[in-house]
Order: C-alpha cells, then structure tokens, then sequence
C-alpha cells in the first residue's frame, strides 16, 4: 500500500516525494553532528549517509512500505526536513511509524509536531493502522515531546537497530477521543 502524502498540505507545509535534488539542502542533515547523538550507529561521510538514506527512501517506494515525503515551507519553498509513515517492524510484529526528521535550522519551531499530526490525520482517516507508533531514542528529548504532543503515549522500550529506543503509541480511539474534543 502506498502510505505516501504526496501533494497534501499542513498550515506550513506541502508535503511531496523526496526528489534526488533535494540531495544538497538534505546532506546538511548529515553534516551536523547534533541529528547524530542519539542514534548509535557506524556513521560514514555525510555524503555516503545522504546517499544510504535516499536509497532507503525509494526503495520504500517501491516496494510500497511508506517512506519520507519532503516537507516544503510554503512561505518560503525551502526543504524543512522529512516526514512519513514507514511500515516497520518491532519485535516481530508490523507496525506503522509516523517519522520525523527536520533539518536543525527548522528545530523547535513546531514544524516536527505539525508533520506528525499530519500523517497521524492521515493514516487513521484513511483507515491504515489501528495504532502508530514513533520510535524515539531514550535519550532524545525533543522527539519525545513531540509524539507526546502528537497524543502518543509511552508503551513499550525495546531495542532497535542496535539502539534503546521507547515505542510511542497512538491508537484509532485515543485519536477520535482528542478529535471530539477538537470540536
């Protein structure tokens, strides 16, 4: 199933398919050792770690397991960072991620939460999960914060890739339990 946003729109955000010339704007990601601290793993250039991860990226695609959609500042048309629903799985069992990862001149001005809550909308008005998950590094605060604003809760810790990770949780009635106090 293609779990892809393409072409849908938050407040500040266009939503659309990574594009092998988004490559320049998004190596900066890597060349920032501060979107590395929380995640152990072997790191190589930030060229080779741009590369690795735009080929993740289309394989995704092409084998229907979500992936990152470019996230596009309206005001602006600057690449913010990348966001999507990633089928993952956890401990044995398929899950679908809400993904977030921004580029740290974008950080803490609320652009991480208004994607999340995006592919959150949009996976459960579309019937896709009956819960999402986020995978956060225990150590990363930030992250953490925004699933908690993203009306996920802790469920369970684990380790992912090498790394000791919390598994936050949203399921289809605690989402239509904050709709209705939406309205």
């Amino acid at each position: 199933m293609n779990y892809l946003l393409e072409e849908r729109h938050s407040n500040r955000l266009i939503f659309r398919k990574i594009k092998t010339s988004d490559f320049n704007q998004w190596i900066n990601f890597f060349r920032d050792p501060r979107t590395s601290v929380h995640w152990v793993e072997a790191r190589e250039s930030p060229e080779e770690e741009c590369k690795k991860w735009y080929e993740k990226q289309f394989w995704r695609y092409e084998n229907e397991l979500g992936g990152m959609n470019a996230l596009i500042e309206k005001t602006s048309g600057k690449l913010v960072g990348h966001s999507g629903l990633l089928v993952q799985t956890i401990d044995g069992a398929e899950e679908l991620e809400i993904g977030y990862s921004l580029l740290p001149e974008f950080w803490n001005k609320g652009f991480a939460l208004e994607a999340a809550k995006k592919c959150r909308d949009v996976a459960f008005q579309n019937a896709w999960a009956v819960s999402q998950i986020s995978i956060i590094s225990e150590t990363n605060l930030p992250s953490q914060k925004v699933a908690v604003k993203n009306g996920m809760k802790k469920d369970v810790k684990t380790v992912y890739k090498e790394n000791k990770v919390d598994i936050f949780r949203i399921t289809r009635e605690d989402w239509l339990s904050i709709q209705q106090n939406i309205f």
